[in-house]
C-alpha cells in the first residue's frame, strides 16, 4: 500500500476496497454456522454453513468450504461448494474447487481439474432485475 499525502489524488488499493465494502476474511480454521452478507468482498480460508452473499466478489481458497448457496457479481473457487453458485458477470473455477450444485453466470472459466456437479447456466445482463437467463 502505498504513503499519500493528503493533497494527492492517487488512491491506494486498500482505500478502493473500502469504497467497495470491505475486505471480510473467514480464516482457516473459522466455522460460521449461519448466513454471511456484505456489499463488499469476501474471503473464505476456513467453512460456512449457510448462504454467503457479497456484493463484489467471493474468493474460496484451497481448502474451505461453504455449505450453502453463493451469490456475488465474481466468485472465484478454489475450495468445495454444496450449493448453487449465481454471479452476475464472472466464475473461476480453480484446479482445486469442488462445486456440488448449479452455476449461474454471464461468464465462466474451468481450470483443468476443476469439478462442477450440476447445471450450467450462462445468462445475458438484464436492464434493471440483473442477469436474465438465456434461453436458446
Amino acid at each position: 500500500m502505498a504513503l499519500l499525502r493528503e493533497d494527492s489524488k492517487e488512491t491506494s488499493k486498500a482505500e478502493v476496497r473500502r469504497a467497495d465494502g470491505g475486505l471480510s476474511i473467514i480464516a482457516t480454521g473459522t466455522i460460521i454456522t449461519g448466513d454471511v452478507t456484505t456489499d463488499g468482498t469476501v474471503k473464505v480460508e476456513g467453512e460456512v454453513l449457510g448462504n454467503v452473499h457479497a456484493g463484489q466478489q467471493v474468493l474460496l481458497a484451497r481448502g474451505s468450504r461453504v455449505r450453502g448457496d453463493v451469490r456475488t457479481r465474481e466468485a472465484v473457487i478454489g475450495g468445495v461448494v454444496e450449493g448453487a453458485i449465481r454471479a452476475s458477470e464472472r466464475v473461476e473455477i480453480q484446479a482445486t474447487a469442488v462445486v456440488q450444485g448449479d452455476v449461474t453466470t454471464q461468464r465462466i472459466v474451468i481450470a483443468e481439474g476443476g469439478q462442477v456437479n450440476g447445471a450450467l447456466e450462462m445468462t445475458k445482463q438484464g436492464a434493471v432485475g440483473g442477469p436474465e437467463l438465456v434461453r436458446q
